[in-house]
C-alpha cells in the first residue's frame, strides 16, 4: 500500500465520525483509488461500466481536449446509491483527496436525504453503477447475435431521446387502455333531469358501445416509455435497449436539476468538516483550503469576467449566506426539500447576485456578447434555462393513428426552445427506423407558423 492510499485509509473513517458528529446523514461509502484515464472514461460514459456507443468516444475527445489546454481537472466522481460508490484520482496529491473525502460525504448527505435523488433511487434501485454495467453486459449479447449495425440503430434512437422522460409519472407505469366504453343515450340535463326519476318516466337503459381509446390518451412526454410498449414491431432485445436507457436517464435526472445546490453543498460542507478536522496537520489545512478556493473560485481574476457559471461557486456562496442566516436546520430542510429552480428563484437574492457579479447576457453567432437586462428574475430563468428538461426541447407524443404513423408535437411555448430542423429530421429518421412507420413533428418556423418535419428525406 502506497504511503498516501495508507494515510487515506486512516483519514476516511475519522472525516466519516466528524461528518456524523456535524450532523450528516449518509448511507456508507466506498472509496477507490483510480489511475486518471479511468476517471477520464468514468466522468465521459457518466458510469464505470456503460453500454457501448460512438457518441461517448465525441464526449471522451472533448473531456481530453479540455483537461490537455488545463480547463478540466477531475478530483473525484460519487454515485449516490447504497452504498455511495466514490472514486479518486491516485495521481493527485493527499491533501486534495483528503479534500475530495470530505466533498463526497456532503454529497451522500445529499442524495441521501434530497426528495428528488430519493424518489429516484426508491424507483429505480440503489445499485446504478450495477445495473449498469448488467444493461452493458446483456447489449454486447446482443451485438454478438444480432450485428453491431442493428444494435447501433437502435442505440441512436433510444440515446437521442434520453432527456425525453417523465420523472411526474411513476417509473413502472401501465400502459393505456385500449377500450374505453361510450354510452349512447347523453345523461339528462336540466329541466329533464329534475323528472327523469319520476314514475312512469322510466326508459331501458341504453347499451353501452365499447370503441377503441386513443393513444395516449393524453399528451406524453415519456417518449423512451411509449415508444419501447408502443412501437409496432419492436423486437424484445430493442425494447430492452429503450428501456435500459431509460432508467438510466431517471437516475441521472436528480444529478442534473440538482447541481448547484448539491456542489455547493459538498462544497460548503468540506470546508466546515476541514476546518473542523483538529486531527490534521495544519500545513495539510493550509494546503487543502488552497485547493478549496480553486474549487469555489467564480472563474475570473479582478480584471475579468466570467461567462461560465461555476456551480461549486454559486451554490457555495448561497449555502453559506443561508446557514449565516437561517442556521443549518433551516437550510437542510431547504435541501431537503428543493432542487435547482427552487433554490435559484427562492434564495439568490439581488444582494447576492451582485456580490459574485452575476449576470445575463445575449451571445450571438458573430461571437458578439452584450449584457441583457439587469432584472433578478431574468437572471434567475438564464441560469436555469439549459436546466429545463435535460436542456432539450420539450416534445410530446400527440397521436398514434389507426395507419400506425406517429405524431409528435414540439411545445416551443412551454420551454422557448426552438428546433435545428436537419438535426430534428435525423432524430425522426432514428425513430423512424426503430418505429418502422412514418414519424412526423408539428412545430414552429421561424415566423411563428405551424410547420411539419417529416421523417421522410422531404418535409410534408
Amino acid at each position: 500500500m502506497s504511503d498516501m492510499s495508507h494515510s487515506l485509509a486512516e483519514t476516511i473513517p475519522r472525516m466519516e465520525a466528524l461528518a456524523v458528529e456535524q450532523g450528516l446523514k449518509f448511507f456508507p461509502v466506498d472509496f477507490e483509488l483510480v489511475p486518471p484515464s479511468f476517471m477520464m472514461e468514468v466522468a465521459v460514459y457518466g458510469l464505470p461500466v456503460r453500454m457501448p456507443h460512438w457518441s461517448f468516444g465525441l464526449r471522451w475527445i472533448y473531456q481530453m481536449i479540455q483537461h490537455r489546454m488545463g480547463h478540466s481537472k477531475i478530483f473525484e466522481v460519487v454515485f449516490p446509491g447504497n452504498p455511495n460508490r466514490a472514486y479518486l484520482v491516485n495521481t493527485n496529491s493527499l491533501h486534495e483527496n483528503t479534500l475530495v473525502v470530505a466533498h463526497v460525504l456532503g454529497h451522500a448527505d445529499f442524495s441521501r436525504n434530497n426528495i428528488a435523488f430519493a424518489r429516484s433511487q426508491d424507483e429505480v434501485g440503489y445499485h446504478i453503477v450495477e445495473q449498469a454495467a448488467s444493461h452493458a453486459h446483456r447489449i454486447e449479447e446482443v451485438i454478438k447475435e444480432f450485428g453491431e449495425q442493428r444494435v447501433e440503430q437502435v442505440l441512436d434512437c433510444a440515446l437521442s431521446l434520453e432527456p425525453h422522460i417523465d420523472t411526474q409519472q411513476p417509473f413502472n407505469r401501465k400502459e393505456f387502455p385500449r377500450k374505453h366504453v361510450v354510452e349512447d343515450k347523453p345523461a339528462a340535463e336540466g329541466f329533464h333531469a329534475r323528472y327523469a326519476d319520476l314514475p312512469g318516466e322510466e326508459s331501458a337503459p341504453s347499451e353501452p358501445r365499447v370503441s377503441n381509446a386513443p393513444i395516449p390518451p393524453k399528451p406524453e412526454k415519456d417518449l423512451l416509455w411509449f415508444i419501447a410498449h408502443y412501437a409496432p414491431e419492436m423486437e424484445e432485445w430493442e425494447r430492452d435497449i429503450f428501456l435500459a436507457v431509460r432508467k438510466e436517464a431517471w437516475y441521472f435526472q436528480p444529478v442534473f436539476n440538482c447541481q448547484i445546490m448539491n456542489e455547493g453543498w459538498a462544497s460548503y460542507w468540506h470546508s466546515r468538516l476541514l476546518r473542523e478536522a483538529d486531527f490534521l496537520p495544519s500545513s495539510m489545512y493550509v494546503d487543502c483550503m488552497k485547493t478549496h478556493s480553486d474549487v469555489v473560485s467564480p472563474y475570473a481574476g479582478d480584471q475579468q469576467v466570467a461567462l461560465k457559471l461555476n456551480p461549486y461557486h454559486v451554490g457555495y456562496v448561497m449555502w453559506e449566506k443561508i446557514i449565516k442566516e437561517q442556521g443549518v436546520e433551516s437550510a437542510r430542510r431547504i435541501m431537503e426539500q428543493e432542487d435547482d429552480f427552487g433554490f435559484i428563484r427562492n434564495h439568490l437574492s439581488r444582494e447576492l447576485a451582485d456580490d459574485m457579479k452575476l449576470f445575463s447576457f445575449n451571445a450571438k453567432r458573430n461571437g458578439e456578447i452584450k449584457v441583457a437586462e439587469n432584472s433578478l428574475d431574468a437572471l434567475h430563468e438564464n441560469i436555469l434555462a439549459p436546466k429545463f428538461n435535460f436542456g432539450a426541447p420539450r416534445v410530446f407524443v400527440e397521436e398514434l393513428k389507426n395507419d400506425g404513423t406517429l405524431i409528435l408535437r414540439h411545445e416551443s411555448g412551454i420551454d422557448g426552445r426552438g428546433l435545428e430542423i436537419e438535426r430534428a429530421r435525423k432524430v425522426l429518421q432514428y425513430i423512424a427506423a426503430v418505429w418502422k412507420r412514418p414519424v412526423k413533428l408539428l412545430t414552429l418556423d421561424g415566423e411563428d407558423n405551424e410547420a411539419w418535419i417529416s421523417s421522410e428525406a422531404e418535409s410534408s
